[in-house]
């Protein structure tokens, strides 16, 4: 029996870096184990904001991928204000580090361009697939995003042929993320956002987040919604890596990925700077390792503390070196934006770090999905953003099982997030 195919349009796509490439690439990966034949359409010449060659590997030798030029007006805005690069991964400059260009550049990116840059892309590709549906008799289609005019060309094709199967596949939210409220919006972009997301939710047939609380609140909102999350790969490089390892020479706590100033933990920094100043065999084993792009600003406040002979500053490195760090780590740091309307966001690098057995200490919203996954799979730990007693215990809790050789612990049920199973629930649901 032929396999069904199932046309995926995608911005990110290999040699894209970021955790947001890989859903995708894994899913495309384990779709034809299941009957399914997965096409890429993705652009000919993007802007990624990272680049990581090494998933180059994990793209299947005989993968159908369609490629088309777009024009996208980032080139431009990077020469008017070099921390415009950072709009392309959805981060902003805050409170005071605010410029008059960055306020402007923010303020152009809201209300020009709706839902983001890669607007230009929709028309063009709706012309392109009409024919390309057509020729190769394709019957189901998913749109990725962010970026969210993704969907709008989902929304076009759908409109076009009402019997598309069309699957909205949301990474993020839309007009419920983080950093909406600081695209200062006008009241009509603010508008429009939201009657293109409502068009979406309504008209797809099926639509996916990657987070419980997500599902839920897109089905408020009229939508078909189910949660698939993202995962690990039990065959990712090195994959003794994703395997409890001996403890290192140092205490190690690693963030791995990047960290911006809207999901900046500084009660930690100041709950390890206490520490290291009052307790002198925490002092003397202690290391803080930062893997990927860490905000100038963050780094600029922890090395003025007592923390500065104890940061280990890797940059940003490929993924197969980024499972090898989180394997060489003590414990593991990882981060989310502080208001409620975040406690449905699963960073997608969470699902590694399980797969690694080591510890992980969580920042976030109360409630939130994380720590959900902690709690059900016995890995760590999750804090407010206002906690700061707690974590001190935490942190030297683990920190006496570190030199008892007794860390890590029994992680359970962490193979429900494995990509297999994960592309074995989108089936089900396709």
């Amino acid at each position: 029996m032929e396999d069904k195919k199932i046309l995926i349009i995608t911005y990110y796509w290999p040699p894209a870096g970021g955790p947001g490439v890989q859903r995708w690439l894994k899913f495309a990966k384990y779709l034809p184990e299941f009957g399914w034949k997965p096409i890429i359409y993705t652009p000919e010449n993007p802007s990624y904001p990272l680049l990581d060659e090494s998933l180059m590997k994990d793209v299947p030798d005989n993968l159908e991928i369609v490629r088309t030029k777009i024009w996208e007006p980032y080139q431009l805005a990077e020469k008017l204000n070099k921390s415009n690069k950072k709009f392309k991964a959805g981060q902003f400059d805050v409170g005071d580090n605010q410029s008059w260009k960055s306020k402007l550049s923010i303020w152009v990116r809201g209300n020009f361009f709706i839902p983001d840059a890669r607007v230009f892309w929709v028309n063009p590709s709706t012309k392109f697939l009409e024919q390309y549906l057509k020729i190769n008799n394709i019957e189901t289609i998913v749109t990725s995003g962010p970026p969210h005019s993704m969907h709008l060309i989902g929304l076009n094709l759908k409109k076009k042929f009402p019997d598309l199967k069309w699957i909205a596949d949301f990474r993020d939210p839309w007009t419920e993320i983080s950093y909406y409220k600081h695209l200062k919006l006008t009241n009509r972009s603010d508008k429009k956002h939201r009657q293109l997301e409502s068009e979406v939710f309504k008209n797809a047939d099926i639509t996916l987040a990657t987070s419980y609380t997500d599902a839920e609140n897109f089905r408020k909102n009229g939508a078909n919604a189910f949660c698939i999350t993202n995962g690990f790969d039990e065959t990712d490089s090195n994959s003794q890596t994703l395997q409890p390892s001996n403890s290192p020479t140092q205490f190690t706590l690693s963030y791995i990925g990047v960290l911006e100033q809207l999901r900046n933990p500084e009660n930690l920094w100041k709950a390890l700077d206490n520490l290291v100043k009052t307790n002198s065999d925490f002092a003397e084993n202690f290391n803080l390792k930062f893997v990927g792009r860490i905000d100038d600003k963050i780094l600029e406040v922890i090395e003025k503390s007592s923390l500065k002979d104890h940061i280990q500053n890797l940059g940003y490195v490929s993924h197969d070196k980024a499972v090898d760090e989180m394997a060489k780590s003590s414990l593991l740091l990882i981060t989310n934006f502080p208001n409620d309307s975040s406690k449905g966001i699963i960073p997608g690098k969470i699902f590694e770090y399980l797969a690694t057995g080591k510890q992980i200490i969580s920042f976030g919203p109360n409630e939130a999905d994380v720590a959900k996954i902690l709690d059900e799979t016995k890995a760590g730990k999750h804090f407010g953003y206002n906690d700061s007693r707690e974590i001190e215990n935490f942190i030297l809790e683990k920190f006496e099982l570190w030199k008892s050789g007794n860390l890590l612990e029994n992680t359970q049920n962490i193979e429900q997030f494995s990509r297999r199973n994960l592309t074995k629930q989108l089936v089900q649901i396709l």
